[in-house]
């Protein structure tokens, strides 16, 4: 009888030990993708709204973030690979400047991460232009959890020499 009971509790752990090793999922996790954000940028959009011949013009953009964290989570470390195309501008319109600020929709801020663009580089030769600006880090690296944490409340535009606080806008977006 004690034979019995000890051949069946052998069988019932090889069965279990069995069933424990035959998953097919692997449970190491996968890192967290780079966040991406895009915005839809329109002159209609800036405060106040541009109203004079680049009020034609329009844009998009998407942002890449490429963040280090520390052990509990923290971000330690920033940076953003920017591509935005514009067109619809009048030929010669020449950009000064591109930034993210924050601000939710109608609300001006100071720049929070600007990609530092050469005042007067980019000309829309003839009303258009696609420029990738990568590795630009933030003013400072909470920026980039507070962009993360609330998309809405930060907006990208770019400026030109016409209109020089900004000529079209648009409210981030979280893609991932």
């Amino acid at each position: 009888m004690a034979s019995r009971l000890y051949l069946s509790a052998f069988v019932l752990g090889i069965t279990l030990a069995a069933v424990g090793c035959g998953k097919d999922n692997p449970t190491t996790p996968t890192p967290a993708a780079d966040p991406k954000f895009t915005a839809t940028l329109l002159p209609s959009n800036e405060v106040p709204a541009v109203s004079n011949a680049e009020q034609s013009g329009s844009g998009t953009v998407t942002i890449t973030m490429h963040n280090t964290k520390d052990a509990a989570g923290n971000i330690t470390a920033s940076t953003a690979d920017f591509t935005f195309t514009l067109s619809g501008f009048p030929a010669g319109t020449t950009l000064t400047a591109a930034h993210i600020h924050p601000g939710a929709a109608g609300v001006n801020g100071s720049p929070a991460w600007n990609l530092a663009l050469v005042s007067g580089a980019n000309v829309l030769t003839n009303g258009s232009i696609t420029l990738t600006v990568n590795g630009v880090t933030p003013t400072d690296v909470a920026t980039a959890q507070a962009i993360i944490n609330n998309p809405a409340g930060f907006y990208f535009n770019v400026h030109t020499t016409l209109n020089t606080g900004g000529v079209a806008r648009g409210q981030l977006v979280k893609t991932n």
